[in-house]
């Protein structure tokens, strides 16, 4: 366990309980995982290990349960995870190249409209054209590598239509795997993933797994309007920190 001397008690408790904390909304609403995980994750740990590490918990997640969420998710989902692997480079370019102030204004506008996005008037189930799934796509990959936060054009994306709950959420978990599994090679690339990132995201992981578990039994607890409402709220506290950050 050489490997975890980097980190302190008292980091990988909090490591824990977020991970707990942050599995839980994604049982419950198909997201927001990674949103939670890394800003906690970061008071405890170096920045770009927390996104590292939340990458690599979501790859696992989402390789737990990979049968299902194919088996449930909208063909989109696939077209939608294509164009972020494309899209996560350059979104670390641009990172790289923009001033942070102006990268946290960006980034809560962005929230900010998902979150008004999510009251439009309920689409039909048809999926949205080639071109529209293709910028959702590649916007979501521009935020992997900006922000590790590809959920905003994601999310209005499948909620805002007339979907059944099991396939909005089994579409958008899908993609946000696509998404970690991107993030972890860029991570990869860029030589800033090493086994102590491996090892401490093997740690977390049972608390993944029991907060998902959970998770997942509140949402089939409740009803549609319900959950929807309970995504506008997480939505909504992600645009609401997008803000607070700007101060």
């Amino acid at each position: 366990m050489e490997l975890l001397d980097a980190y302190s008690t008292a980091q990988l408790l909090a490591g824990l309980g977020a991970a707990f904390g942050a599995a839980v909304v994604r049982g419950l609403a198909g997201f927001g995982m990674a949103i939670l995980l890394v800003p906690v994750l970061a008071l405890a740990l170096d920045p770009v290990h927390a996104v590292l590490v939340t990458n690599a918990l979501g790859v696992m997640i989402g390789l737990v349960e990979l049968r299902r969420l194919i088996g449930h998710s909208e063909r989109s989902a696939w077209i939608i995870g294509g164009f972020i692997m494309l899209a996560t480079p350059a979104g670390l370019w641009l990172l790289a190249a923009t001033d942070p102030a102006l990268a946290r204004l960006v980034i809560a506008m962005i929230a900010l409209l998902a979150f008004a996005a999510i009251f439009l008037p309920r689409r039909s189930s048809t999926a949205p054209g080639t071109f529209a799934t293709a910028g959702v796509g590649t916007v979501a990959g521009l935020l992997t590598g900006f922000a590790g936060m590809p959920g905003p054009p994601v999310v209005p994306y499948y909620v805002g239509r007339e979907l059944p709950r099991e396939v909005v959420k089994a579409s958008m978990l899908l993609v946000f795997t696509i998404a970690s599994v991107s993030g972890s090679l860029a991570g990869i690339a860029l030589g800033h993933f090493d086994l102590s990132i491996a090892l401490l995201a093997i740690v977390l992981f049972p608390a993944i797994l029991l907060g998902n578990w959970l998770g997942e039994k509140a949402s089939d607890a409740i009803g549609d309007a319900t959950w929807r409402f309970l995504v506008a709220v997480i939505l909504g506290g992600t645009a609401i920190a997008a803000l607070a950050r700007l101060s």
